[in-house]
């Protein structure tokens, strides 16, 4: 059957406010968030108005802590809606403020937006109570819930201390909370609609935020996005915050083109700069899957096969150029016999590699080997979404690798390289690691978030 879809293609990234505001533009009402958003009893007020970039018409999308700004500037062209709901919130003033979740897209000279002059930080579980105690819906709640604990899971890995005392600085924000309990809200309105998205892109450079002066991709976006397909281009800005990359990672089940619909409407949430060459907008399309079969929640991608015949290498020098091509990253390597012209006994080498590295190990092949040539066949690849999470074992660490399809778990493999390196410090068997480290990762509590 036909399912309802929203997909977003972040042509331009993603990020809170610019996934708030496209919701808004497919039909949720700002009246809908603005009721909502009150139960946290956090003073915000909303700001609603349409506006352009780069003659593309769409929703932007602010959060004003305090007393509400009067409307002001001549491209401040409010987006009025009514009431439904007996509060104060929801102004719809135009208020041109930054703050992280504008998804400001910051040159590497500049300072970045995750410097918002009103940032109130708040440690993990002081949000967590916050949302729970409130009169949310169960599933505004556990979403909610979802997406700050794995920005909080991301940052207590790159700082190194237990998720729940994370202090959030830019994402415990007041603006940055909205943002996310908005777009909870807004997908429940809609429905709660299948959410796919095109795969995700940043740029570089650098950024200053609370910790620092880090490189882009910013470090909790990159760890957010672990297991999810991600690239990086050659532009100085940020595309992708780490509310968007947590947003994207709870709710999107399909990575890739926009597959096929029935297109029922279209919504643009800008972001607040300037891009050269773009508009800095993220566009979401809602509609009905065309088919009977809804979009499938493998990932798939492309890898290219490089294979020559060797049938004048010995045994030594083919193992240990095998080794060099899987330690320089190949995805595969094996070696089947076979029968070469001439009825001489030899060897196929198959590579299988990343496709913008094919030239490289092409050269790797003739360097290594005796070969004068490679082939090269061009395969598309169906494949699990994968993740890591990390256990303990007699005291040393394990990684898991996991794969899901959507949300279900049907994966779950000790890497043996880890397992092997601690049955060598414990002298206990390789098997007896594995099956602990399994073990451990099973009584994991977060290990359905995984």
């Amino acid at each position: 059957m036909s399912e309802r879809m929203v997909y977003l293609d972040c042509f331009s990234g993603i990020s809170g406010d610019m996934t708030v505001a496209a919701l808004i533009d497919l039909g949720v009402p700002p009246s809908v968030i603005d009721w909502e958003v009150a139960k946290l009893d956090l003073g915000a007020h909303l700001h609603v108005d349409r506006r352009q970039s780069q003659s593309v018409t769409g929703v932007k999308f602010t959060v004003h802590e305090g007393e509400a700004a009067e409307c002001s500037g001549a491209d401040a062209e409010p987006h009025t809606h009514e009431h439904e709901h007996p509060h104060d919130q929801g102004h719809t003033h135009s208020h041109d403020h930054p703050h992280e979740h504008d998804h400001d897209h910051v040159h590497h000279e500049h300072t970045h937006s995750h410097e918002h002059p009103h940032v109130h930080g708040r440690t993990h579980g002081q949000i967590r109570a916050l949302i729970s105690a409130s009169e949310l819906s169960d599933f505004v709640k556990t979403k909610s819930l979802a997406i700050f604990a794995r920005i909080a899971e991301a940052e207590g890995r790159i700082h190194g201390v237990p998720a729940e005392d994370v202090g959030f600085h830019e994402v415990g924000a007041v603006d940055s909370i909205v943002d996310i309990v908005a777009v909870c809200v807004g997908i429940e309105h809609l429905g709660c609609p299948v959410i796919g998205s095109s795969v995700l892109f940043d740029g570089s450079g650098w950024i200053d935020c609370a910790h620092g002066r880090y490189p882009i991709p910013a470090m909790a976006t990159l760890e957010i996005l672990k297991g999810i397909p991600f690239r990086q281009i050659d532009e100085e800005f940020e595309f992708v915050t780490p509310t968007g990359a947590a947003l994207v990672a709870e709710f999107s089940q399909y990575y890739g083109p926009m597959p096929e619909l029935v297109v029922e409407k279209i919504g643009y949430g800008l972001g607040t700069r300037t891009l050269p060459g773009r508009p800095n907008a993220l566009r979401a399309v809602l509609g009905e899957t065309a088919s009977e079969r809804a979009p499938s929640l493998l990932e798939r991608d492309e890898a290219v096969l490089l294979e020559t015949n060797l049938d004048d290498l010995t045994p030594e020098l083919l193992a240990a150029a095998t080794q060099r091509l899987m330690d320089s990253g190949a995805l595969d390597v094996w070696i089947t016999a076979t029968t070469m012209k001439k009825q001489r006994v030899g060897w196929l080498l198959s590579v299988l590699v990343e496709v913008e590295r094919e030239s490289e190990f092409a050269e790797a092949i003739l360097r290594t080997t005796s070969a004068f040539g490679v082939r090269r066949s061009v395969l598309g690849r169906w494949k699990l979404a994968r993740s890591f999470h990390e256990v303990t074992v007699a005291g040393f660490p394990i990684r898991i690798k996991i794969g899901t399809i959507g949300i279900e778990r049907v994966q779950a493999s000790p890497e043996f390289e880890d397992c092997l390196t601690v049955a060598t410090e414990t002298s206990l068997p390789v098997r007896a690691i594995y099956e602990k480290a399994l073990l451990a990762f099973h009584a994991s509590k977060d290990r359905t978030q995984m």
